[in-house]
C-alpha cells in the first residue's frame, strides 16, 4: 500500500531539496505543490508563470484532493507531496487531509522575513504560512523537521523522519543529479536556479537573519506558531 505523505512547508524554505531528497528514492514519486493553480486561480494573485501554472494544474481543489488521494500510477511504495501551507485556503475542505500522512518542515522565521522581503517587500503572516501548518498539526499531528537540522545533520535528520513516517532510510536521499526533473512545476524556471545547480543539501549557515525593522512585528507574529511546533521537531 501507497505511504502518501504531504509535508507542509513556508516559503523561503528548503522544500524543493527536500522534494529532491525523497524523489532521489527509487521507491517514491513526488508531487510539486499540486495545490499552487487553485491557489492562483482563487487568489487572482499574478505571480511569475501564472499563465503556464493554471494550464499545468487542476484548478479546483476538489480534483486535487481526488488525485492526491486516489490510486498512484504505478502503484508506488511512496507518494511524496511537496506543499506549500499558504495554498491551503480557508475554503478547501480539510476531510480529505485525514487520508494522508503529514509531516512538517519549518524553519525560523526570522530567517523566512529576511529572505522573504528580498523577492517581496511586505509579506503577511498567512504569506509565510504558520497558522496554516499549525492548524494542520494541531489536527492530524505528524513529524516536524527544522532546515536548520537538515542542513546541519542530512544523514540523521532524514533518518529520524522516515523511521516516524514508517519508511526505510534510504542514503540516495542525501545527494542528486544537479538539473531540471519532469516533475518540477511550472514555476521551476523562475525559482529552482539553485536546486537545479545542487546535487544535495546545501551547508548550514549560522549567520544571524538581517531582518528589516519595518518587518519585525511579522517575526514576533510568527513565532508563537514557530515555537509550537519546534517544541516536536526530530
Amino acid at each position: 500500500m501507497t505511504i502518501r505523505v504531504a509535508m507542509w512547508s513556508g516559503p523561503r524554505n528548503i522544500s524543493t531539496a527536500m522534494m529532491r531528497s525523497f524523489g532521489s528514492r527509487a521507491d517514491t514519486v513526488v508531487s510539486d505543490e499540486p495545490l499552487y493553480a487553485h491557489y492562483l486561480a482563487a487568489t487572482g494573485l499574478d505571480h511569475p508563470g501564472r499563465d503556464e501554472i493554471l494550464a499545468s494544474q487542476p484548478q479546483r481543489w476538489e480534483d486535487v484532493a481526488e488525485a492526491l488521494t486516489g490510486p498512484v500510477p504505478g502503484d508506488p511504495a511512496v507518494f511524496y507531496q511537496k506543499h506549500m501551507t499558504h495554498h491551503l485556503l480557508p475554503a478547501i475542505g480539510r476531510d480529505w487531509l485525514g487520508k494522508l500522512a503529514h509531516a512538517f518542515l519549518i524553519r525560523d522565521p526570522g530567517h523566512v522575513v529576511a529572505s522573504y522581503a528580498k523577492v517581496r517587500g511586505e509579506p503577511t503572516l498567512e504569506d509565510l504560512g504558520y497558522p496554516q501548518q499549525v492548524e494542520i498539526f494541531r489536527t492530524f499531528g505528524g513529524p516536524v523537521v527544522d532546515s536548520a537540522d537538515v542542513l546541519r545533520d542530512p544523514a540523521g535528520t532524514l533518518r529520524r523522519l522516515c523511521a516516524d513516517l514508517g519508511l526505510t532510510f534510504d542514503p540516495a536521499m542525501l545527494s542528486w543529479a544537479p538539473g531540471p526533473r519532469p516533475e518540477d512545476g511550472a514555476w521551476a524556471p523562475h525559482w529552482y536556479a539553485n536546486v537545479h545547480a545542487s546535487t544535495g543539501f546545501a551547508a548550514y549557515d549560522p549567520s544571524p537573519a538581517d531582518i528589516p525593522d519595518r518587518l519585525r512585528p511579522l517575526v514576533e507574529a510568527a513565532r508563537p506558531y514557530y515555537e509550537e511546533l519546534a517544541a516536536h521537531r526530530r
